[in-house]
């Protein structure tokens, strides 16, 4: 059961209340809520398609042609098409539309040479696909300490850096710019390849730069409630040639297919000597992404309005600390997280549900929200949840704190305006709530020992 949403309250003592008119209390004891409409999200059917996008859609179908390598030259198909549409929109070389973004993260490992067995450094505040692709890729996870923006620790990374180490991998969780300049020196001096997970943040940009370009390959997902979506699928995108025709030929490209991903040459390898692990899109989700990657810039507008009327309301309130940018306008907008110091981040979060906001507590103990590492049972040798959050002790007690909401950009202002409401109603009455308990203590520099 989601404690965020149907789960009873934790056993100690809720907020006093402040307010004697039903309409200012807390929904959650009784009082009227913000919004009585659902939130709008991806799971309910909250998706930025237009009626352009379903043509497409349909085109593809009917012309009976799903397989990405039919008749037609590489420049005429829906995959050709769209992928020399991502190389113009990143303005990088090359561009390969996959099955999944964890399979393009586990493309880009394999491609980029990293040694099976090697340990690959990575974020302990991420999506299970993260380390999924990692062990996908033949390799093993490293997990980092976050720092209060949930951003991954380069000092921390620094100070536990283990020779067996063959690949970092950097996240831009939620949306938000992970330090990917000072990440790809500290890679580039290390000796190994910088491979972005740029999965949750399609079209975001850090100085300037997109992100996914800052190292060897960028992953990105075109799943549910991605920038671009079409229900399954993802794409890498590269400027290195070599690690490019690896990723085709293992994605699938067999028979001389691999050819047609170079029309201005010869491919630097045959393939014939990778494994074909048939990781292709096909044409139909194609023509939906080619579609909606002209509205892209549009959609990013949006992204940005909601994000920017949220933040700049909630600015300052007392007892909720917002997630930073690790420079201006370095996120995508698509989520609100914020922490809750000191206090109870899972009753926030409940609170807000009763509300009418979706919301979650990142951390939750009755939640088994895959972005909280210690939910990773398959990267571990033990089964003690207390022991595996002592491997990364800041990383879970900021998880714990965090909560989470999902912006999507149907957002309208009003819809923007409630979740604003909303917040300052749960802050206001968080003031008499008790401190969370805080029983994993654990050294400061504890390291995370995942399987090996």
């Amino acid at each position: 059961m989601n404690g965020n949403h149907e789960a009873p309250a934790p056993p100690r003592p809720l907020p006093e209340e402040r307010h004697d008119q039903p309409e200012e209390r807390l929904a959650l004891h009784g009082g009227t809520p913000v919004r009585h409409t659902p939130w709008p999200t991806y799971d309910k059917g909250a998706v930025f398609v237009h009626p352009e996008d379903e043509e497409a859609a349909c085109r593809a179908v009917r012309s009976h042609l799903y397989f990405r390598y039919d008749h037609r030259p590489q420049h005429e198909t829906e995959c050709g098409q769209f992928e020399a549409e991502l190389c113009r929109f990143f303005g990088t070389r090359h561009a390969l539309a996959v099955s999944s973004g964890t399979a393009a993260l586990a493309l880009a490992l394999m491609a980029a040479r990293v040694p099976p067995g090697s340990l690959v450094a990575c974020p302990g505040f991420t999506f299970v696909a993260t380390p999924s692709a990692i062990v996908m890729a033949g390799c093993k996870p490293f997990l980092v300490e976050v720092d209060e923006d949930l951003r991954m620790d380069l000092d921390d990374l620094r100070r536990r850096w283990d020779p067996r180490i063959g690949a970092i991998l950097v996240v831009h969780m939620r949306g938000f710019a992970a330090d990917a300049e000072a990440l790809a020196r500290f890679a580039a001096e290390m000796g190994v390849p910088l491979i972005e997970d740029a999965v949750p943040a399609l079209g975001a940009e850090l100085n300037g730069r997109k992100l996914g370009t800052f190292g060897a390959a960028g992953a990105f997902s075109t799943q549910s409630d991605k920038a671009l979506n079409c229900g399954e699928g993802g794409f890498l995108v590269t400027d290195d040639r070599e690690l490019f025709a690896r990723a085709v030929a293992l994605s699938g490209a067999y028979e001389g297919r691999l050819r047609r991903h170079f029309p201005d040459g010869e491919p630097p390898l045959t393939g014939l000597d990778l494994p074909l692990l048939s990781l292709r899109m096909d044409e139909i989700r194609a023509a939906l992404l080619r579609a909606e990657l002209t509205r892209l810039p549009e959609r990013l507008a949006l992204f940005r309005r909601n994000f920017g009327h949220v933040s700049a309301a909630l600015a300052g309130l007392p007892g909720i600390a917002p997630r930073r940018p690790v420079a201006p306008g370095a996120y995508l907008g698509e989520a609100f997280v914020f922490r809750v110091p000191g206090g109870d981040a899972g009753w926030f979060a409940r609170a807000l549900c009763r509300e009418g906001i979706d919301a979650r507590n990142i951390g939750a103990d009755d939640d088994l929200n895959v972005r909280a590492f210690w939910n990773w049972r398959f990267a571990y040798d033990t089964d003690d949840l207390d022991a595996i959050r002592a491997m990364l002790p800041r990383t879970a007690a900021y998880l714990r704190e965090a909560v989470d909401v999902p912006l999507s950009s149907n957002l309208t202002p009003a819809d923007c305006e409630d979740l604003v409401r909303a917040v300052r109603k749960v802050a206001a009455a968080l003031g008499h709530a008790p401190a969370r308990p805080t029983g994993d203590a654990a050294p400061a520099d504890a390291g995370a020992s995942v399987r090996r």
